[in-house]
């Protein structure tokens, strides 16, 4: 069951306030699968024993649990003996490790391996399930059409974004085709499809949070009361004050503030940014409401992505692009700070 999504609400899924103003140029991005190219980077090496096989696949255009069915098919386990760190855009070429239980089969056996839209690059013996989240970013290489407006000002922008990072919202991908996992929440059904509709639901609030103090340019900054968090870790620490040591780890990248990723428990914000998000909270009071039934525990994610290793270079009117983020965002987030998206999906 699914309801009207309100107007705010389709706003801060599709459209939320950007950091840097107006994007400098316009173009089409996606116009085939390998516009859209990603590689999980993992940060571990492969344990080279164990009743598990660790498989990198490449896939293109199909759906990560889709070819995560194959694969346990192919290796006569159930579905959920399956494990991968994340999920991965279906529009696009992707490189994404999978892990199956070994059985009676080897590496060399599986390295052989393809099924629709999807092969087997690599496999090696490993010691554990692969469990969400266990990745240490993603490498993306976009490539973006029939570009038009200024140059040197995207140059600028890029620059910018490689210097201050970029507001870290959840991406349209969160929030369902034509938002229907949004449509559940309105209409308050967790029923179907539970896991995607409580994380559109804590994914709203959270955009919610991160558009307001886009809007207060605080976004980027620590202050007494926020909880800061370590880059690339899912480390967090209370500020009681912002010394210049403290700050010149936000402005090396180091350390970004926090906003709720709302459920049962006290948030560990104080002060001001205490009653910010409480303020926030309050607007969605039937969504919070309903996560902390549902027993969703409260955490907290970064507001801010560092964009790394970023390069651009153009042949023409396409504009290619590199960069890396890490775990969990979304370089949809990125790109609307740079362009405006000429061929709406």
């Amino acid at each position: 069951m699914t309801g009207a999504v309100p107007d705010s609400w389709r706003t801060l899924a599709l459209d939320p306030p950007r950091a840097f103003g107006p994007p400098p140029v316009r173009g089409c991005i996606r116009v085939e699968p390998e516009d859209f190219v990603v590689d999980e980077q993992l940060g571990f090496a492969p344990a080279g024993e164990g009743p598990h096989l660790l498989l990198r696949v490449r896939k293109r255009s199909a759906n990560t649990e889709w070819v995560a069915r194959d694969l346990a098919r192919r290796a006569r386990c159930r579905p959920f003996d399956v494990g991968y760190a994340g999920l991965k855009d279906r529009h696009a070429v992707t490189t994404q490790w999978y892990t199956v239980p070994r059985g009676q089969s080897t590496p060399e056996e599986w390295c052989s391996t393809e099924g629709e839209g999807y092969a087997v690059l690599e496999a090696h013996l490993h010691r554990r399930k692969l469990p969400r989240g266990a990745l240490a970013g993603n490498r993306f290489e976009l490539r973006i059409r029939s570009v038009t407006g200024d140059r040197e000002a995207l140059a600028a922008r890029l620059a910018e974004l490689g210097t201050c990072g970029a507001p870290d919202y959840f991406g349209p991908q969160r929030f369902g085709n034509a938002l229907s996992n949004l449509g559940r929440v309105a209409a308050g059904d967790f029923r179907t499809d539970r896991k995607f509709g409580l994380s559109a639901a804590r994914s709203l609030v959270f955009n919610a949070v991160l558009a307001q103090r886009v809007c207060e340019d605080s976004w980027a900054t620590l202050e007494p009361g926020d909880v800061a968090n370590l880059d690339g870790t899912g480390s967090v620490f209370d500020v009681a004050t912002v010394d210049m040591a403290l700050a010149g780890r936000v402005k090396a990248l180091d350390v970004h503030p926090t906003g709720p990723l709302w459920g049962a428990g006290e948030s560990r914000a104080t002060g001001r940014i205490a009653g910010l998000e409480a303020a926030v909270g309050a607007q969605f009071g039937p969504v919070c409401d309903a996560l902390i039934a549902e027993g969703v525990d409260a955490a907290r994610r970064a507001l801010r992505v560092a964009v790394r290793d970023l390069a651009h270079a153009f042949e023409g009117d396409v504009l290619t692009l590199k960069f890396r983020l890490t775990a969990g965002s979304f370089a949809t987030t990125v790109l609307r700070e740079i362009l405006n998206v000429a061929n709406d999906r």
